[in-house]
């Protein structure tokens, strides 16, 4: 899909009001893909603001054969690529001070006690579990079942962004429904009554 050859030029010429429109549009999604990612809320606002500035200063290099949106989370899939990196580098191990400083607070309570029984608690079992297993999926599977499933992306975007064939991506999308099936019912989902919650 390609971007409307007016908008196209409003990009190239850096109209501010077309990038805001652009910008303000794209974050929610980006953001979303960062986190599937696997990135923390920090992290993966970080990645999403590294991308908008990448994004900024190469409208130039915009042309318009594909949208804007792909263009973006094209940039962002590079940089989630790069923050990984740093990632490893990283030592994996955390202090066992900031995980108390996280969980409780000086007196020794829970900074964010544990919920109650109720549907609100077996909706947010779901989704952690569901969370857990997104984790345990490779990460351009992830990237794939997210600008699918939660972005609504187009198969050929996605194949854009991902840079990978239209076979490609359905052997992706495939390997990440199934691990993700796979995972849910090895952690006690049965199907769809579940699924409700």
């Amino acid at each position: 899909m390609r971007e409307r050859p007016e908008r196209t030029t409003a990009i190239q010429r850096g109209d501010p009001a077309v990038l805001e429109e652009i910008i303000r549009d794209a974050l929610p999604g980006l953001l979303r893909a960062a986190r599937a990612a696997g990135l923390s809320s920090d992290r993966a606002e970080d990645t999403v603001q590294a991308s908008v500035l990448v994004f900024l200063r190469r409208l130039k290099d915009f042309d318009g054969r594909a949208r804007v949106a792909t263009w973006i989370h094209g940039i962002l899939v590079h940089k989630i690529a790069e923050e990984r990196r740093i990632l490893r580098r990283d030592d994996a191990r955390e202090d066992i001070d900031e995980v108390m400083e996280a969980r409780f607070d000086r007196d020794g309570n829970w900074a964010r006690p544990p919920q109650g029984p109720g549907e609100d608690l077996a909706a947010g079992e779901v989704h952690r579990l569901l969370g857990l297993c997104l984790d345990e999926v490779p990460d351009r599977q992830r990237l794939a079942f997210v600008l699918r499933e939660v972005e609504g992306f187009e198969t050929e975007e996605i194949c854009n962004i991902l840079q990978v064939s239209a076979n490609n991506l359905g052997v992706l999308l495939f390997r990440a429904r199934n691990r993700l099936r796979e995972c849910l019912e090895s952690k006690g989902m049965k199907g769809s009554e579940d699924a409700r919650l």
